[in-house]
């Protein structure tokens, strides 16, 4: 049985950066946090690439590691913060030299490979809007984001643009450059070019031009329940809140080693994968290989990790391996370990003191808030299960809908509402991109509304209840149902398909579909198997589903909507609720 409270020691080897929350609130500031930054030379601005890797380049830090790659096959490859800042210079410089400009879209889908970071810091350097995508996306999630994005520039490798984008270049009409990792680019790859000798011939200098603050600067796409993916959009002053909570959140101090195992394909994997921690001038290790507990535990150990950020279905993954693995290992330099990505049941909390001899320390922000809101502090008490307490310069609530419709907040602790937060942090998003309609949807009498529901304890402890809509959380991962369902209906026997979210011990939640047949085809195991590799093509291991089952038809609400809410109940076994708007009745 899992304890209710964790204290933490009196004494600290490493002291925390907030030893004392109350008083941290009071004391914190926005605008101190921004003075903790330097801003462009000659006041022209605030640049993401200046403050994460040019202000360390040229003083004392110049010399530290900055980004350490271990390779899958097991090649190691460092770069310190001088030699990050004229690579990522050869990148602006060879942008420029393609005429890519300030707000010109540059994706990278490319594993967790140098290449990814260099472009990731270069294309900001030069004024151009960065969008990562999740090289595990098959190609019509790939087509989906580079279309609506409107991709200037691919940067990838040549494998995986023939298995992801030569099927789907025609209807990227805006996408003009494919920069391919290594020295060679296929002739007929339109608009190919070897990114190796482009870098080469670029000059590893580069002075980056005026950015304003609000100068967008990352695009990163999140699904919804229904419609195309969101692209959430955020601006170079997110990274006066990335390196905050990277100091606040995550503890992190000069001298540490820095590991962030998420992908920048998702927010997480940039804004903590890339920016805080180069912004805050420490060294991050980055693996390209997948998620192996042996692997990860040597990782731990052989480079001297000390402050570690995971999700939670790596957290299950290394309990179902067994915690007698971590054993033996000598991971004596680590000192922090925090998760993210969906709720850390109070079992993963405490199996941490019992494999690494810390407590994990749950977290809680999305994609639209563009870092952590809410977090279980160093020097906090743990309380298994919950997200922690909102950090200092953010205000967070529980709210819920009055008599009148409107948004009003719940004052007494324990009693379930909506998470909402007060506008104001430098990192919260400043739109969707093309939908300004859907974006002010997101707020109401001065507050952010989540979409989490959520209950406050008498302590301020904050804790996760479920999501208001249907998108499922799939090993750190949201998926859009309606994207699933989407490329199951290009399917000639599918006339109709609905998408849930299934208990997963490990992942949190799979996807489970359901389908219904057009005239002339019949459910058959085989038909099952080929509608799962279907999906799966279209869309990618990660987001496909896993199961599928055939159902005459699908419930439908008597305007046409899909029940998955009824579909969720009755696979799993749940009273299904109100059925009145059902389609022909309960």
């Amino acid at each position: 049985m899992h304890r209710d409270v964790i204290e933490k020691p009196r004494t600290w080897a490493v002291v925390p950066n907030v030893l004392e929350y109350e008083r941290a609130r009071s004391e914190f500031s926005w605008a101190a946090a921004r003075a903790a930054l330097d801003g462009l030379p000659g006041g022209h601005g605030l640049n993401i690439a200046h403050e994460a890797v040019d202000r360390h380049a040229g003083g004392r830090l110049r010399d530290r590691v900055a980004l350490r790659f271990l390779a899958a096959a097991g090649a190691r490859t460092e770069l310190s913060y001088r030699q990050l800042a004229a690579e990522t210079a050869r990148f602006a410089n060879a942008l420029r030299a393609l005429g890519v400009g300030r707000g010109d879209r540059v994706f990278a889908l490319l594993g967790r490979v140098p290449e990814l970071y260099v472009a990731a810091l270069g294309t900001l350097k030069n004024g151009s809007v960065f969008c990562p995508l999740f090289s595990a996306f098959g190609p019509e999630p790939v087509r989906a984001r580079l279309e609506l994005g409107g991709a200037r520039v691919l940067v990838t490798t040549e494998e995986l643009y023939r298995r992801k984008v030569a099927g789907i270049r025609g209807a990227l009409s805006s996408l003009e450059h494919v920069l391919l990792a290594g020295d060679a680019a296929p002739a007929e790859i339109p608009g190919a070019r070897a990114l190796a000798p482009l870098l080469a011939g670029a000059a590893p200098r580069f002075e980056i031009p005026p950015t304003d603050p609000e100068d967008l600067a990352l695009l990163h796409f999140t699904s919804g329940t229904t419609g195309r993916p969101k692209g959430a959009m955020h601006v170079h002053e997110a990274v006066v809140a990335h390196h905050a909570t990277g100091r606040i959140a995550l503890d992190l101090h000069d001298d540490d080693v820095f590991w962030c195992t998420a992908d920048p394909g998702w927010v997480t994997g940039t804004s903590y994968g890339i920016v805080a921690p180069l912004a805050c001038g420490v060294t991050s290790v980055v693996d390209e290989a997948e998620f192996d507990a042996d692997r990860w535990y040597r990782i731990l150990e052989e480079e001297r990790v000390s402050v570690w950020y995971t999700a939670p279905t790596a957290v299950r993954m290394l309990m179902k391996a067994g915690a007698e693995l971590a054993r033996g290992r000598d991971l004596s330099r680590l000192r922090f370990v925090a998760s993210v990505g969906e709720p850390l049941n109070p079992e993963g909390v405490v199996w941490g003191l019992d494999a690494l001899g810390l407590p994990v320390h749950d977290n809680w922000w999305q994609t639209e808030t563009g870092g952590i809101m809410i977090a279980n502090l160093a020097a906090m008490a743990v309380r298994p299960g919950s997200m922690g307490r909102p950090l200092p310069g953010i205000t967070a609530a529980v709210v819920a809908r009055g008599p009148d419709g409107r948004v009003v907040e719940v004052a007494e602790p324990g009693v379930e509402g909506e998470l909402a937060l007060a506008p104001g942090w430098p990192s919260m998003f400043r739109g969707y991109l093309g939908d300004e309609a859907r974006y002010r949807a997101c707020f109401a009498e001065g507050w952010y509304l989540t979409g989490d529901l959520v209950r406050r304890d008498a302590d301020g402890y904050f804790w996760f209840v479920g999501r208001k809509d249907d998108v499922i959380k799939s090993a750190g991962h949201l998926i859009g149902p309606f994207e699933v369902e989407s490329a199951l209906l290009e399917h000639p026997a599918v006339a109709e398909a609905a998408a849930i979210g299934k208990p997963d011990p490990v992942a949190l939640e799979f996807v489970k579909a359901f389908v219904s047949l057009k005239p002339g085809y019949a459910p058959s195991e085989a038909l099952r198997l080929e509608l799962i590799g279907f999906g799966r093509s279209r869309l990618g291991r990660a987001v496909a589903p896993k199961e599928l089952d055939f159902l005459p038809a699908l419930p439908r609400t008597r305007s046409g909507k899909i029940m998955r809410r009824l579909l969720k109940a009755r696979e799993l076994g749940l009273p299904e609720g109100d059925t009145s708007t059902l389609e022909g009745g309960a």
